[in-house]
């Protein structure tokens, strides 16, 4: 989204950078009144995990935004989650690691994220059940459920194997001479909080 423009772009990346963020995802995950403006100032996008949990009501406060549903084969969606944020150490460890993170950076990030993770990714989306059955259960009612309630014009349902054109098409950009990015792998996640 940056390199179309769309500078910045809020993904969980932007949380251990605004750790005032924290409790405002907590409370969307409890249903409570959000200030979407103040969260999103001097962001232009919002990709993934938690900003996707709440894309409806995202949509309902910016009537003009879009919405792109990256499609994901789900046993592989399934495998690159098992290895990545369903992978958070259980709530003891994690305050073990609370202490030791005051000498580590990347446990600084990981202890930043890690209560947005859980109370938005495993409590609020996937109700605590994170078990192949459940996530992918979730993950297929989520793409139909976006299919269903976006409005078609509003909605992209994008495969990233498509490239540039079908996405810059949609958000009337231009094609741009780059590459098409590949980020977020696992091996970025475990380097951003191994």
């Amino acid at each position: 989204m940056e390199q179309l423009g769309f500078d910045k772009c809020y993904h969980m990346d932007e949380v251990p950078k605004h750790p005032s963020h924290v409790p405002i995802w907590i409370d969307a995950a409890n249903g409570k009144d959000v200030d979407w403006d103040t969260l999103f100032e001097g962001y232009q996008a919002a990709v993934d995990l938690p900003p996707f949990a709440f894309y409806s009501e995202l949509m309902a406060y910016y009537p003009e935004a879009k919405v792109i549903l990256t499609l994901r084969e789900p046993e592989e969606w399934y495998e690159s989650a098992s290895q990545t944020i369903f992978r958070l150490p259980p709530r003891p460890i994690m305050m073990l690691l609370r202490v030791v993170s005051l000498f580590s950076n990347r446990l600084k990030t990981l202890m930043t994220i890690e209560p947005v993770a859980r109370k938005v990714g495993y409590e609020y989306v996937f109700k605590n059940d994170v078990s192949r059955e459940n996530a992918i259960k979730v993950f297929n009612q989520h793409n139909d459920k976006v299919r269903q309630t976006v409005p078609p014009e509003r909605l992209l349902i994008y495969d990233v194997q498509q490239g540039w054109e079908p996405l810059c098409n949609f958000l009337q950009v231009a094609v741009p001479n780059l590459p098409f990015p590949h980020k977020n792998t696992r091996e970025d996640f475990a380097s951003r909080t191994a």
